[in-house]
């Protein structure tokens, strides 16, 4: 007969049964999930929908480098209550960032491309780069 101990730690047991509030984040809110996205291609363009959800227009950046596109969001959350008169009962703050970049099978033009922001999702209409065509040399 073979007697198989099982190895474990009491901390192990205790993080796997202990309140939630070890796990959750101070911030009051959850953070930000990563960036999801769906993108579609249609002969002339690719369309990417990304969720971005609680970020400010002006808190996202978009870079494209040949075929691949990086999104970038600031991430901020604050919450302040406040008590009687000015003095702050409570403060908490969140400042983050989350980023997703992305490879497409063909180069983007990045002067036809366009974005638009509405409702926590960025719309993105990514034109495809013209195929560069051969060019014929004349033997000299």
């Amino acid at each position: 007969m073979t007697g198989i101990i099982a190895r474990t730690s009491l901390f192990d047991d205790f993080f796997r049964d202990a309140p939630g509030f070890f796990v959750k984040p101070l911030h009051g809110e959850r953070l930000p999930a990563p960036i999801k996205l769906d993108v579609k291609e249609t002969p002339t363009a690719y369309a990417v929908d990304a969720e971005v959800p609680g970020v400010a227009k002006d808190d996202i950046q978009i870079t494209i480098e040949g075929n691949v596109v990086t999104l970038r969001a600031e991430v901020k959350q604050q919450d302040v209550q406040r008590g009687d008169g000015e003095r702050v009962l409570r403060s908490e703050r969140y400042r983050g960032a989350v980023s997703r970049a992305f490879q497409l099978p063909q180069d983007i033009d990045e002067a036809a491309s366009k974005a638009r922001y509405d409702n926590g999702v960025l719309h993105l209409t990514l034109a495809k780069k013209a195929a560069a065509t051969g060019q014929r040399l004349t033997v000299e």
